[in-house]
């Protein structure tokens, strides 16, 4: 991954974690990282356990953000996401599978973020 790819994900991943407090989301970590994978934002929204993949570009022209985020993906969120709830000793706890989409634009000063909450089943099987 080239160093601007990096640096416009770290930018998109800190206006997503405002975004997501802003709104009520307190983060318990960032990027969560351990052998099953990496997730970039975790969150607590009331009793419910947030497992957040943000994805950022600079437009739509090869289609919305979370289109990135495919079954294989899918899998490993959710399978980093287990490693996370035995690691932190958490369960019966209800989890849910979010993506922030932000899109930079070169009109707009502000990012365009796009909530997606329950975005994918634990199965990792819903496809957009």
């Amino acid at each position: 991954m080239t160093e601007a790819r990096q640096t416009l994900g770290r930018v998109g991943e800190a206006a997503a974690r405002t975004f997501l407090e802003r709104s009520g989301v307190r983060i318990l970590a960032a990027n969560f990282t351990c052998a099953a994978g990496e997730i970039d934002l975790i969150g607590r929204e009331r009793d419910t356990i947030v497992f957040i993949e943000v994805k950022t570009r600079r437009s739509a022209a090869f289609g919305p953000p979370q289109l990135a985020v495919h079954r294989r993906k899918q899998q490993q969120i959710v399978r980093t996401a287990q490693w996370f709830l035995t690691e932190r000793r958490v369960s019966e706890i209800a989890c849910r599978f979010d993506v922030l989409a932000v899109t930079f634009s070169k009109d707009e000063e502000v990012p365009r973020i796009s909530w997606l909450r329950d975005a994918f089943p634990a199965e990792g099987v819903r496809v957009w």
